[in-house]
């Protein structure tokens, strides 16, 4: 009996080779690769610079509340003027604080994105996603779903010196 099976198992890898199928250890690494785990890093780079913008933005409010008290400040009182502490001075120091600390905050998240992005200071990305876990509800899911997918280990891998993206699975033959 003749069968049309070939069992030769260099015309069975000719055949994968024209068919356009990979041969051999190729063939375990792309499988590999098609299921790697994905990361969200580029998407939390820009969420980063925005939240940043936002921040900094946010800190508008501050200098206003500012100027408002420096107003309080020049603007004649009525009443008793022999006061030891003018109110007028609370709202600029209230406002000093925190103008200093929200552009504080704005600036280290733009780093932060910047850092994702460039995939570079792990440590700093996680103590800024801590941080802003506490600067309201944008700044809770970022920093939460942020420090979600830097614990992924694939995600850490990336931020080891001598990581190739153009190679993730390294040198695997």
């Amino acid at each position: 009996m003749e069968t049309n099976q070939n069992n030769n198992p260099n015309q069975q890898q000719q055949q994968q080779q024209q068919y356009g199928q990979p041969s051999g250890s190729q063939q375990y690494q792309q499988h590999y690769y098609n299921y790697m785990p994905t990361d969200n890093l580029s998407t939390f780079a820009t969420l980063h610079l925005v939240k940043g913008i936002l921040t900094i933005l946010f800190s508008l409010f501050f200098l206003l509340y500012m100027f408002i008290g420096t107003a309080m400040t020049f603007a004649p009182m009525q009443g008793d003027v022999d006061m030891p502490f003018h109110p007028g001075n609370i709202f600029v120091i209230i406002g000093g604080i925190g103008f200093l600390i929200t552009v504080t905050i704005g600036i280290l998240t733009l780093l932060a994105g910047k850092y994702i992005k460039e995939r570079r200071n792990y440590n700093f990305i996680f103590a800024i996603a801590i941080i802003n876990c506490i600067t309201g509800v944008l700044g809770i899911v970022l920093g939460i779903f942020t420090i979600l997918d830097l614990n992924k280990p694939h995600v850490q891998a990336q931020f080891q010196p001598g990581y190739d993206p153009l190679n993730p699975l390294g040198n695997i033959q």
